[in-house]
């Protein structure tokens, strides 16, 4: 924890006097002074020799838990725009899920003032320099539990047993040359044969869904 604070404070006063230096610091009233770099240098001087105090202690569930709570952000964005309901006079009208329920009664409903959803929206938004992530595919969150566990068996699946060096290249050398690798030579394995191009046909009349995510 002492490290910690002495890294914090260091790291604390070094962006405060850059911002200065920078003339990002705007100060008013009795804090006028301020901006001129002797005043300001002496207002960060006895908060250099004073120890800070850092609240740092073990998680309860253990650093897994505070993983797993973190990533949770790192995946997501604020708000979709299929949440949005109105704007109006009232404020913002969204979607939410509570989680304590099962079924469509989770699903529900409700309107902030601008202020107040522009403020919780914002306290979802990463500082610049870092960038928001999401999963598809297989680990998309709709499917993710099914297809590892599908994946999972697959892999504990045992494989096919090889057969003696000796003999699978004595059969390799047996193969005619369109069924050899042409980057090592071995044999190459016919997993599926497609079809030659058949006579165009007129599109289909029904509608096909397409899934993009």
């Amino acid at each position: 924890m002492r490290v910690l604070s002495r890294l914090f404070r260091r790291l604390f006063l070094e962006g405060l006097a850059a911002l200065h230096a920078a003339g990002r610091l705007s100060f008013f009233g009795d804090l006028a002074p301020l901006a001129d770099k002797p005043a300001f240098d002496a207002a960060l001087a006895p908060l250099r020799q004073s120890e800070w105090v850092v609240y740092a202690k073990r998680p309860f569930a253990g650093p897994q838990a505070v993983l797993a709570d973190l990533a949770r952000y790192t995946h997501r964005v604020a708000i979709s725009n299929s949440r949005l309901i109105a704007l109006d006079d009232k404020g913002v009208t969204f979607r939410w899920k509570d989680y304590r329920l099962e079924g469509r009664d989770r699903f529900k409903t409700m309107t902030l003032d601008a202020h107040e959803f522009i403020r919780r929206f914002l306290l979802h938004v990463l500082p610049s320099g870092f960038h928001r992530i999401r999963h598809y595919g297989l680990f998309a969150g709709a499917v993710r539990a099914d297809t590892v566990e599908r994946a999972r068996k697959w892999l504990a699946a045992q494989a096919a047993p090889q057969r003696p060096c000796a003999e699978a290249d004595t059969q390799a050398d047996d193969v005619s040359s369109p069924r050899r690798c042409p980057c090592c030579g071995g044999r190459m394995i016919i997993v599926e044969t497609f079809e030659g191009p058949r006579p165009a046909r007129s599109p289909s009349t029904s509608r096909i869904r397409i899934d993009t995510s």
